[in-house]
């Protein structure tokens, strides 16, 4: 296997990518609507299977479908497949385009969507497009997963994802480099609602009779807040405060959602018990606590092998492949914490996710799609 040969194809396949992204932009796909999202899993299954893939579109009732593809199911060595994650689902509401439409310039493509991460699904259905042009066959099966609701949590298809991974020999995630490093540890994201439940009276009669639930909730806000270990790297940010109902009653409820991003796997389980025995000061206050850690962090040790052979595979490529953190999470979190070997940030080279200048590079898309192919062969 030569990955200057996979380059040099790329290279050459570049136009052909290059329309497919297009394509992929303008189908928009927001999160919540099934519609959208399933349209861009047809058309996706579509490109799979004209790759030579074998590909079931998994439906959901509510969500839309996840696409799953299977090559090279009857490779020789492992049984065990190698798994890549993508998602297909987008921020961006439907009729963004309208406002931010695709377009190229100075070398930058835009379009809602496309760094995150479109363009990463289209590196990956093109690193497996030139492993069979060069008739270069990995030792293991390789399945892709895109799934539906990535921008949401993953909950249609969260099963789907620790039943794939916990059968996979390693996992790449599709997700956007950082600059232009590989993506080799995440946080883990966790929400919670802290609901404070008081009791209401008129504030200039009787304001005695009342518990004041916005009082009890600032207080606890100050002590949810000592919870953080920023030179840790664990974050406690409460981010939305409700509660009253008109400025003459003692409000009788109040509600604050705290976002905790967690760097170590063994910090859930402290989190945790620390949110759920929160303990009010008002004696006849009372604390309900709804929530938790939804996605578990991806830690280093998970990634580092793969990232090794990444950066080995790179310097053939003429990379120069670095390393990052980061403090969002992506599908390839569940993986690594089932002790799963996990790279993240195998997409694209860009700018911009969630903002309207949402941009990759695209004379970095055929490096990027000969180092994936170069992974799935060396793996």
């Amino acid at each position: 296997m030569e990955p200057r040969e996979l380059l040099t194809h790329c290279q050459k396949e570049l136009p052909a990518m290059m329309r497919c992204l297009r394509q992929a932009v303008e189908i928009e796909s927001p999160s919540r609507s099934k519609p959208h999202v399933d349209r861009l899993a047809g058309f996706f299954a579509k490109q799979f299977r004209d790759a030579g893939g074998k590909v079931k579109l998994l439906q959901h009732p509510i969500a839309g479908s996840a696409v799953l593809a299977e090559f090279w199911a009857g490779s020789r060595g492992a049984k065990k497949p190698i798994l890549v994650l993508g998602h297909l689902d987008t921020v961006w509401d439907a009729g963004t385009l309208k406002r931010m439409p695709y377009r190229t310039s100075k070398g930058l493509a835009y379009g809602p969507g496309i760094f995150d991460m479109k363009a990463g699904i289209v590196l990956g259905l093109w690193a497996v497009r030139a492993l069979r042009a060069l008739r270069m066959t990995p030792a293991s099966p390789v399945r892709f997963l895109l799934t539906p609701d990535e921008e949401l949590a993953s909950q249609a298809f969260r099963k789907q994802i620790l039943d794939e991974g916990l059968h996979s020999r390693a996992v790449l995630v599709l997700e956007p480099a950082a600059g232009e490093a590989l993506k080799t540890s995440r946080k883990g994201v966790g929400e919670f609602r802290v609901t404070v439940h008081g009791r209401s009276a008129h504030a200039g009669i009787n304001p005695g009779a009342g518990v004041n639930a916005i009082v009890e909730l600032s207080r606890q806000i100050l002590k949810i807040r000592r919870l953080a270990q920023p030179k840790q790297g664990l974050t406690v940010s409460v981010g939305l405060v409700e509660g009253g109902t008109r400025t003459n009653v003692v409000p009788e409820t109040a509600t604050a959602t705290v976002d905790v991003r967690i760097p170590k796997l063994r910090d859930r389980q402290i989190i945790e018990w620390r949110m759920q025995h929160l303990k009010a000061y008002h004696s006849e206050a009372r604390i309900t606590v709804e929530g938790g850690i939804n996605r578990p962090p991806l830690e280093r040790k998970m990634a580092l092998d793969l990232f090794r052979l990444a950066r080995r595979l790179g310097d053939q490529l003429g990379m120069d492949l670095k390393e990052a953190a980061t403090g969002g999470g992506s599908d390839g979190n569940f993986t690594a914490s089932l002790g799963v070997p996990t790279l993240d940030g195998l997409g694209a080279v860009g700018d911009g996710a969630h903002a309207l200048h949402e941009h990759i590079v695209i004379e970095q898309l055929p490096g990027r799609a000969a180092l994936l192919a170069s992974l799935l062969a060396a793996i």
